[in-house]
């Protein structure tokens, strides 16, 4: 549809689909109390969750 073009529905959907599972994988609770350490600890998140993601892909070689 032209409006979901228009404003980008697309990447909002990707954006709230990645937030989704970082809230899965922490059970939507932080540890950490401080702004901070809550940042650190999403970031270990996230790339906990994208090592998982990496590990699940298969590794592609190109055939000419």
């Amino acid at each position: 549809m032209a409006w979901q073009k228009s404003t980008d529905y697309g990447l909002r959907a990707l954006a709230e689909t990645a937030v989704s599972r970082v809230k899965r994988l922490n059970a939507g609770q932080l540890r950490s109390r401080t702004f901070g350490a809550q940042q650190k600890e999403i970031a270990f998140q996230i790339s906990a969750l994208n090592a998982m993601i990496r590990a699940g892909k298969p590794n592609t070689i190109r055939v000419v």
